[in-house]
């Protein structure tokens, strides 16, 4: 058992309901897995790695809803405690969560990595979350992640995206 999967039957023994999706791999990235399995985009949360370029580079877990952008240049950056801030690249969000893209869960992150969750995701009724690989997905309540270690609901972590004149 891996660590995700050992942090997600922890959580079903604390009696939080989940539900594991299977997804092709190819379709892990939130439009492709909604588009081809039928879920709506503002309940697909996705889980940004974020790191503040200083020295030693500091790193945070984001949750924002699909439909949202995270204010990586506003309020990850002043949280980080940094001058600057972007999302981090593949291989130190993989190096700092043991997860590929496409595939990053806030569940089973390391001890002491800080997960910040957008309110607007806590308003939701249930959320697709990624589920540790590439080949499944989390659907709960979003008041599981409440019972995630170092995790704090953040208001005005992520903005909604501005709706493109067609």
């Amino acid at each position: 058992m891996d660590h995700v999967d050992h942090a997600l039957q922890q959580l079903r023994d604390a009696g939080h309901d989940l539900e594991i999706i299977a997804c092709d791999p190819e379709l892990a990235d939130t439009a492709a897995f909604c588009a081809a399995y039928g879920y709506a985009p503002e309940d697909s949360a996705n889980t940004i790695v974020v790191v503040g370029k200083s020295e030693p580079r500091v790193y945070a877990a984001c949750v924002v809803l699909a439909t949202t952008r995270l204010d990586v240049n506003g309020v990850v950056r002043k949280r980080l405690g940094t001058r600057k801030a972007s999302f981090a690249p593949g291989d130190e969000s993989a190096q700092q969560t043991g997860m590929i893209s496409g595939g990053v869960t806030p569940f089973g992150l390391p001890e002491g990595l800080p997960v910040w969750i957008d309110s607007a995701v806590m308003g939701r009724d249930r959320i697709v979350l990624g589920g540790g690989g590439r080949d499944r997905k989390v659907l709960a309540s979003p008041e599981i992640l409440e019972a995630l270690p170092n995790n704090e609901v953040v208001v005005g972590l992520a903005k909604a995206i501005a709706e493109r004149d067609g």
